[in-house]
């Protein structure tokens, strides 16, 4: 004789994805969910290495956007960027942290969107990144759309009053 398993408890009624409206689910901008540039840490390209992967253990963070001076996105840089360039054949060669400059290795073929990308589009592209950079139409950085500030959304979406 086979159990039955009953579904999990749910504290109130709880939409399914198939119940949020398509309407709703892409004409939501990422506007509202981008955290703003203002907020972001991040370091500049002429920036050495050795000032970035500071910046990245101070916030905690894996990688940080990569900026010009006048706040144009060039590209992202991470710790495992940055640890395996000066990872050698038997050490690690820190002394190469403060000879080499940031934009020299940082990565560039990122994707980006614009705060008025919809929220489908935001997913899509958070699906292999955990964070994706927001700019404008000439490069500025506005800010970054997080995989968990579309999560947050979706589950309120699935949890909204009927």
């Amino acid at each position: 004789m086979r159990e039955e398993i009953s579904p999990l408890p749910y504290e109130g009624e709880c939409k399914t994805m198939m119940e949020i409206p398509t309407k709703q689910f892409t004409e939501t901008t990422i506007e509202e969910l981008i955290i703003p540039s203002e907020k972001i840490a991040h370091v500049q390209i002429g920036n050495p290495l050795e000032h970035a992967l500071l910046v990245l253990v101070k916030s905690g963070y894996s990688a940080v956007p990569v900026l010009t001076p006048s706040y144009k996105l060039e590209g992202i840089i991470s710790k495992t960027i940055i640890l395996e360039e000066v990872l050698g054949m038997e050490r690690f060669e820190m002394e190469r942290l403060s000879v080499i400059k940031v934009d020299a290795i940082m990565k560039n073929d990122i994707p980006t969107l614009k705060k008025y990308d919809s929220l489908s589009l935001g997913l899509k592209k958070t699906i292999d990144h955990p964070f994706v950079c927001v700019v404008d139409e000439k490069k500025q950085f506005d800010g970054l759309l997080t995989r968990r500030a579309i999560l947050k959304k979706i589950n309120q979406m699935l949890h909204a009053d009927n």
